[in-house]
């Protein structure tokens, strides 16, 4: 991250500069993709994020945690004082080191792998997590899948289905099983898009899921909030992480971010510090909303 040390101990981050900016290298990889082969390496706050103890004491479950905004996530809970449950598909060496950055903050972590597409696992996963942490204070829903496509003729259904279990009937799936058993203060919160406002033709079934995220958050919010439970949305416009190599062209990724108002892509790091405000107490009067992190591209 660039920053400038000015006067009376002023620290200045330029946006425009603090990460790496477009063209990068190009590169493809397989779904669901890893981090250890992007160029650059994504930033999860490792040597950044700074916790003060906003969630002590809190037992969280974050999907899609083993990289990208799932594992920015988890770092910064950590740092903050919670402990963690981190669902994850596949990718056991990005998920074992998730857990080792957890660890070393002195909290607990488990990592628990499954296609969240199932709904046998996702009732087996909220079980788990339970079962490990002896309650739910916030479940982080943010796994997600997509894969581009020219036209609508082209999508096969088991891509459309597969989306659309991925993104929107796994976040229904552990809601129904999570919320019911969550005490007053507990908070729900869903990862949206920018696709949610502004979708590209190239990924009609995600732009799809993600509106559908948004609509089903406030929906939920209005039923829990008179039970003291919150549910928000954190809507990322273009973040670096695995899912761009595995699901863009050599090209689109070589360029990725580089129209967004602040010419470059997110870190995961960027993203992190929304969720653990929505999480914490001092989000207490927040419900029902979408914080959009977007460099820029208006979420309206």
């Amino acid at each position: 991250m660039t920053t400038t040390d000015t006067s009376a101990g002023r620290r200045l981050v330029d946006p425009r500069n603090a990460y790496p900016r477009p063209p990068f290298g190009k590169q493809t990889q397989q779904l669901p993709g890893d981090e250890p082969s992007m160029q650059p390496r994504p930033d999860h706050g490792e040597q950044t994020y700074r916790g003060s103890g906003r969630l002590t004491g809190l037992a969280t479950l974050i999907t899609g945690a083993d990289s990208g905004i799932g594992k920015a996530v988890a770092l910064a809970f950590a740092r903050e004082g919670a402990d963690v449950v981190i669902a994850y598909l596949s990718e056991t060496e990005d998920a074992q080191d998730t857990v080792r950055l957890v660890e070393a903050e002195g909290r607990k972590a488990i990592a628990v792998p499954g296609d969240l597409s199932d709904e046998a696992q996702c009732k087996a996963l909220a079980g788990r997590a339970r079962e490990e942490l002896g309650r739910i204070d916030v479940l982080v829903n943010n796994a997600a899948f997509q894969k581009r496509y020219d036209s609508i003729s082209q999508v096969p259904t088991e891509d459309w289905d597969r989306t659309l279990k991925t993104n929107l009937s796994a976040m229904f799936w552990l809601c129904r099983e999570i919320v019911p058993t969550m005490e007053p203060g507990s908070s729900v919160i869903n990862t949206a898009s920018i696709q949610a406002r502004e979708p590209s033709s190239s990924l009609l079934a995600y732009a799809t899921t993600k509106g559908g995220i948004v609509a089903f958050s406030q929906a939920l919010a209005f039923e829990v909030a008179k039970r003291g439970i919150r549910v928000n949305v954190v809507a990322p416009g273009p973040v670096w992480t695995p899912l761009i190599p595995a699901s863009t062209s050599a090209e689109g990724t070589s360029t990725f971010g580089q129209d967004s108002p602040l010419g470059r892509p997110a870190q995961p790091a960027e993203l992190a510090p929304a969720y653990v405000f929505l999480a914490s107490p001092e989000a207490s009067y927040v419900t029902g909303e979408v914080i959009a992190v977007t460099g820029g591209e208006l979420f309206s």
